[in-house]
C-alpha cells in the first residue's frame, strides 16, 4: 500500500481537548486513528463509512471476513446501530459498561457490511478510557476498531507497539501511555438462544454469570481452539457477496497474537510445568538454541533460560495479562530461538483470556 504520513498525538491533561479534536477531524474525514483503550490500542475509523473501514483492513492486512467491533460512547449510540437490544443487554450495560465487554446484537441497516463481515449482527462495546470515549464523542460516530497491530501479531499495549507495526500505514496515533488491562474485551453473543461467550477477555465468565442467569461458553473462556468455538456456535453465516463463512466475533477464526519467534506453552500442575520447562530448556540447549522464558515468580525460582521475564505470581493472572503482549514483543527483539510460556496461572477470571491468547500465540503447541 502507498505510504501515509503518520502523525503522533502525545496527549496530556493540558492538550487533551486540542488533540482529541485534531484526531476526531481525521475520523470525520474518513481517516484512521490508533487510540488507547483500557484493553489494548485500537485502530479506529468511522464505523458507518465503508471506505474508511476498508482502510483498517488494508493497514492491518486483515482478512475481510473478520468482523470489527463498533466502539460507542453511550447507550443511545448502541440503540442507533442495533436493531434488537434485549433486556439482559441493559443489565449487562449497568454492570460492565464502560468496560471490557463486547455485546453481539442484531444490527440495523445503517451499519455497512464491511464493518460486520456481512453478518446480520454487530459487535458493540463502550471502552473505559477517557481518550477513547472523548474521540468517539467528538467524532460524532461509532468507531470501528480492531487492535492496532499488523494482523496476527501480538496486540499493542503502548503507542510504540502501534508505531512499530503501522507507521506509514495509518493517519495518526494517539499516545495515551500503556493500557491498563492488556488483553482484549470479552465477547458475549446475545443473539443466540442462550447468551454465549465467544471470546474470553477482561471480564470473566464468573462475573457475567452473576449478572445473567444462563451463560454458555463456546470454548473460548476455557481457552479452547478456534474451530471448537465455531462448531459450538454453528454456522455463523456467510458474506452475501462471496459465500465466505464468517465468525461472529473477532479473534475466533485466524491465528492471532503470535510473536515472530516460535513459541510453546506449558500447562499442567505447578510441579509438572516446572519439570517440563526444565526438560525443554535442556533439549533446546543441546541443539544450541537460545531460550526466552515468560514465567510466574514461582516457576522462576526453579528454572532459568537465556532470557527470563517474570510476569506475575501464579494467583495474579491480571498481572500476566498486563505484561503478556509486551513480553512477546520484547523477547522477539532479543532474537531468541524459541519462547517458552508458563501456563501455571489461575484459569479463572482474566486468567481464561490469558490462556486463550497463549494457546493461540503458540499455535496450540
Amino acid at each position: 500500500m502507498e505510504a501515509t504520513k503518520t502523525h503522533i498525538f502525545r496527549i496530556n491533561r493540558e492538550n487533551f481537548e486540542i488533540m482529541i479534536k485534531a484526531a476526531a477531524r481525521i475520523i470525520k474525514d474518513g481517516g484512521t486513528v490508533a487510540f488507547p483503550t483500557e484493553t489494548v490500542y485500537g485502530l479506529g475509523a468511522d464505523a458507518l463509512n465503508p471506505a474508511a473501514v476498508m482502510k483498517i483492513f488494508r493497514a492491518k492486512a486483515r482478512p475481510a471476513d473478520n468482523p470489527l467491533i463498533a466502539h460507542v460512547a453511550s447507550r443511545r449510540q448502541i440503540c442507533e446501530i442495533a436493531e434488537e437490544v434485549p433486556a439482559c443487554a441493559f443489565d449487562l450495560m449497568d454492570a460492565f459498561m464502560p468496560g471490557p465487554l463486547t455485546l453481539i446484537l442484531k444490527r440495523k441497516v445503517v451499519v455497512p457490511d464491511v464493518t460486520t463481515g456481512g453478518l446480520d449482527t454487530v459487535a458493540v462495546r463502550m471502552p473505559d478510557h477517557p481518550v477513547a470515549l472523548g474521540l468517539i464523542r467528538v467524532s460524532g460516530t461509532p468507531i470501528a476498531a480492531p487492535s492496532a497491530n499488523r494482523s496476527g501479531k501480538p496486540s499493542p499495549t503502548t503507542a510504540a507497539h502501534v508505531a512499530a507495526d503501522l507507521t506509514g500505514r495509518i493517519d495518526a496515533i494517539i499516545d495515551g501511555g500503556q493500557v491498563r488491562i492488556g488483553v482484549e474485551s470479552t465477547v458475549l453473543d446475545l443473539t443466540s438462544p442462550t447468551p454465549t461467550i465467544l471470546r474470553p477477555g477482561g471480564i470473566g465468565i464468573e462475573d457475567i454469570r452473576g449478572c445473567v442467569d444462563k451463560v454458555k461458553d463456546a470454548g473460548g473462556a476455557r481457552g479452547a481452539g478456534d474451530m471448537g468455538a465455531m462448531r459450538a456456535m454453528g454456522d455463523p453465516g456467510d458474506v452475501a457477496s462471496a459465500g465466505i463463512s464468517v465468525a461472529k466475533s473477532p479473534g475466533m477464526k485466524y491465528t492471532h497474537y503470535a510473536p515472530e519467534t516460535p513459541m510453546i506453552l506449558v500447562e499442567g500442575t505447578p510441579d509438572s510445568v516446572t519439570t517440563s520447562i526444565s526438560r525443554a530448556i535442556a533439549e533446546y540447549h543441546k541443539k544450541g538454541s537460545r531460550v526466552g522464558l515468560m514465567m510466574t515468580k514461582e516457576t522462576a525460582e526453579q528454572v532459568s533460560g537465556d532470557e527470563n521475564l517474570i510476569l506475575c505470581a501464579r494467583n495474579d493472572p491480571g498481572a500476566y495479562a498486563h505484561n503478556l503482549f509486551g513480553s512477546m514483543r520484547y523477547l522477539d527483539s532479543l532474537n531468541v530461538d524459541v519462547i517458552i510460556a508458563d501456563g501455571s496461572i489461575q484459569s479463572t477470571g482474566v486468567g481464561a483470556a490469558v490462556l486463550n491468547r497463549l494457546r493461540k500465540a503458540a499455535g496450540h503447541q
